[in-house]
């Protein structure tokens, strides 16, 4: 057995199996012993019933009495309802809309059960405790006769795989750890050598089959020497390649620009107001960048309203007078639009020839715009994904911006590059990343942040509003408009939907234009509107022409209207962190309070109780992306699990902050001073063979 073997041919598991495995990536041996366990049972004892306290997560060990589906009369909502008891008491355990556990018969008397989960009070019932939805693995009289891999001991608990529970993976992961051979040793030996590191092997084993002399603290902290080994490993060879890839970078010829007096005369004509000292710190960082004969690779972090857009016009000034053209990619049209008409204004006494691509234009005004552009005669091209396509070429494209680089995948940030000969690069997000997220995101990039906003911002006011303060949430926007201000309502969807009972912004629309505000004037902007009604129904807005305008998360992000006071955000426990950061920062750009009024529904889950109480504590973004990164993990940080985010097995970037510094250390120091040139080689050599399948990253730059 080895670390490639194909799974299919493991005991226990056949062609079948091996299917059902590779719907979770599982594929070969290696893929399995990766595939760790997301919690740990100490099954060497079990808290009874009556040791149970209210709010608590944990297991326990019981004998089912009484099982079935039962029907509530008002809502005749489908609860599948079990009655269980230890010598101490009883509990009971509740699944909704789970109606197949009542036909498929899985629970019968005399069963025993562990069930896993947060204990409460039963509300409807005669004071006992209940869990929601628990966690569950019946047990067999092998087990409770003290079965080596489930009793007695502290037991892993995998996430199920369809065709493989719990308990089946743990016997094949036995089964596994009991044939396999010593494993090479990747890493380098000084490095394992004076951080004490366990070897491989062995650090398999005890993630899977923790010995005795573990804390539970430990292994759910996940400081075991086993899986710190993992951990440590897994970011080790992630920080190298980014060396790598970084010093790679440096090495390709790039454009070295000059900064002589025209360039500064013409960064004075475009500056509409006096800059930070943050904005000026990371101007300098970008200069200096651009005057290097290496192209610049360069993230730009601010918070909402910081002032990136006008560094990075500053930035595509000095391209322009260095004879080179820019390009500006932005996710989405109206925030490209946007774009487009404050770089009309800002440029408006330098005579820069701008101009804007999109999809839907027609073919006669592409075509003579993609011919001026390739024959230099634009030398600022505004656009969204279409400025990817292939037939987009520029004469001698020198600087590339990508605003909000979430959006993109790092293959699309690649393309855009390679539409130059090596021209710098400038990504910008609003979103604030924590440091750890962005060492791993974006390892190969020099990171510049705003970290302050312009001196007339007052602090906008956030609220918390249940259904029932609703008619005084309308009574505010009121006044606010009579004040001559401008209020957003921020909708989760287009249409209603049957399934969902949420606002949604046609509906919304319609009910405050003809019942709550019938004598003011509305505005409607969805994603579904052609980009022509958007850009009217924006323009009129800026004009003051509509006092409020209902929207959907379009609005989300580069919409400036400095008179807009007011946000209501409808179900707002429905939004994630960052896009209610987002959201807020489309309000306080004027001289006026703002005020956000974030509305919610009756019930709260725990994480979007979080949220909603992290933004009425702070507007700092930063502090806002680290609780958001903490709630949701960082796969789901953007929104969307895209391509620029490894795909990490062992390690977490949230809980493993300080081995993740670590490990950066060491594979700086490792890469700039390896021992020798055959083990640096060999190191390579394993790096290669792994890169792509171990950490799904492609391999740019």
């Amino acid at each position: 057995m080895e670390l490639r073997t194909p799974v299919q041919y493991l005991k226990g598991i056949g062609p079948k199996r091996a299917e059902d495995l590779s719907t979770r990536s599982i594929i070969t041996v290696e893929d399995l012993l990766y595939n760790l366990p997301y919690r740990y049972e100490d099954r060497s004892h079990f808290k009874q019933v009556k040791e149970l306290r209210p709010g608590e997560r944990t297991s326990i060990l019981v004998e089912v009495l009484t099982s079935g589906l039962i029907i509530t009369r008002k809502s005749r909502l489908r609860i599948f309802d079990l009655a269980a008891r230890d010598a101490s008491g009883l509990v009971r355990c509740k699944w909704f809309h789970s109606e197949y556990l009542d036909k498929k018969r899985i629970f019968h008397p005399g069963q025993k059960v562990i069930f896993f989960g947060k204990f409460e009070i039963d509300p409807y019932g005669t004071g006992n405790l209940q869990v929601i939805n628990p966690e569950f693995e019946i047990l067999d009289d092998e087990s409770l006769q003290g079965g080596s891999l489930e009793m007695g001991r502290i037991v892993p608990v995998y996430e199920a795989i369809k065709g493989c529970s719990s308990r089946v993976l743990r016997r094949i992961m036995h089964h596994v750890l009991q044939e396999l051979p010593p494993l090479p040793e990747s890493l380098p030996e000084p490095v394992v050598s004076r951080l004490h590191l366990s070897d491989l092997r062995l650090a398999f084993q005890e993630a899977h089959f923790p010995p005795a002399s573990v804390t539970m603290e430990e292994l759910n902290a996940a400081r075991s020497s086993g899986l710190r080994r993992l951990i440590f490993e897994e970011f080790f060879f992630l920080e190298v390649g980014m060396a790598l890839k970084r010093r790679k970078q440096r090495s390709a010829p790039g454009i070295p620009f000059e900064t002589g007096l025209h360039v500064r005369e013409a960064l004075k004509k475009i500056l509409p107001f006096h800059p930070t000292a943050a904005q000026k710190r990371v101007l300098k960082e970008i200069v200096e960048d651009l005057c290097r004969p290496v192209p610049m690779n360069r993230l730009l972090q601010g918070d909402v309203g910081s002032g990136k857009t006008i560094v990075a016009l500053e930035a595509a000034t000095v391209a322009i007078e260095n004879g080179c053209q820019a390009g500006f990619l932005a996710p989405t049209e109206i925030l490209a639009e946007q774009h487009f008409f404050n770089t009309q204004r800002i440029f408006a006494r330098t005579g820069y020839r701008v101009a804007l691509l999109k999809s839907g234009l027609k073919k006669a005004e592409r075509q003579e715009l993609l011919e001026r552009l390739a024959s230099g005669g634009i030398q600022l091209l505004i656009g969204t994904h279409a400025v990817l396509e292939a037939d987009v070429g520029f004469r001698k494209l020198g600087l590339v911006i990508i605003d909000e680089q979430h959006r993109f995948g790092v293959m699309q940030r690649l393309n855009m590059m390679k539409k130059g000969a090596w021209p710098h690069t400038l990504v910008m997000t609003a979103t604030p990343i924590p440091r750890t997220l962005a060492m791993t995101l974006y390892g190969d990039l020099d990171v510049s942040v705003i970290d302050e906003l312009p001196p007339c911002r007052i602090p906008i006011a956030t609220r918390n509003l249940s259904e029932t303060e609703r008619l005084s949430a309308y009574q505010f926007i009121r006044d606010q408009v009579r004040q001559g201000r401008q209020a957003y309502v921020v909708c989760p969807l287009v249409e209603e939907s049957e399934k969902m009972d949420l606002r949604a912004a046609q509906e919304t629309y319609e009910q405050l234009s003809r019942k709550i505000f019938p004598d003011l004037r509305l505005g409607l902007l969805h994603g579904r509107l052609k980009s022509v009604e958007k850009e009217e129904v924006m323009a009129r807005f800026a004009a003051n022409e509509l006092q409020i305008l209902v929207a959907t998360t379009v609005v989300e992000v580069g919409v400036d209207v400095p008179n807009a006071s007011t946000m209501m955000i409808e179900h707002a426990e429905r939004f994630g962190l960052a896009q209610l950061h987002q959201l807020r920062g489309r309000i306080g750009r004027g001289n006026s309070q703002s005020s956000c009024l974030l509305m919610h529904g009756k019930k709260l889950t725990d994480d979007a109780e979080a949220r909603l109480q992290c933004l009425l504590e702070t507007t700092n973004g930063f502090k806002i992306a680290e609780k958001d990164l903490e709630i949701r993990g960082p796969g789901e940080f953007f929104g969307t699990k895209q391509s620029g985010l490894p795909a990490l097995r062992a390690a977490n970037l949230i809980r493993d902050r300080e081995v993740l510094e670590l490990a950066r250390g060491e594979a700086l120091n490792y890469v700039e001073h390896p021992p020798s040139d055959r083990e640096f080689q060999h190191l390579l050599e394993h790096l290669k063979s792994n890169w792509q399948r171990r950490y799904g990253l492609a391999a740019v730059g």
